[in-house]
């Protein structure tokens, strides 16, 4: 499975980006979608994710409300919408992919693209 995370760039605090991850290779029915980030000097933390069927999605409490993932797991390009963006939310974004159930540990996620860089400032 290869995952493409694409999107990234500059902006503006209250603005919107969209984040995009292609996923391909076999089987990805079967996987779910997961959103991290890390920033210089913090450990990498769950954004957002889905799982394979598209009907359960969970949110970091620091972005819900704010971010949207789009809902079917890995069949076909996930979008990762953020609006009112902060500079608290400067960070290298990854997609990552998992087989079935959502979760928001990084160490369950099998697969990972490679990141794309969010930066909100004025």
């Amino acid at each position: 499975v290869q995952l493409q995370a694409s999107g990234g760039g500059l902006v503006q605090p209250g603005g919107s980006l969209t984040l995009s991850c292609e996923v391909s290779g076999r089987s990805v029915s079967q996987y779910g979608v997961g959103w991290f980030r890390q920033s210089p000097g913090k450990e990498r933390e769950f954004v957002a994710g889905v799982n394979w069927r598209g009907d359960m999605k969970n949110y970091a409490d620091s972005v819900r409300g704010r971010f949207t993932i789009s809902g079917n797991g890995a069949k076909t390009t996930n979008y990762l919408r953020m609006n009112s963006l902060k500079p608290e939310d400067t960070a290298e974004y990854y997609c990552a992919a998992k087989r079935w159930a959502l979760s928001t540990s990084g160490d369950d996620y099998a697969y990972w693209g490679q990141g794309t860089l969010v930066t909100v400032s004025s």
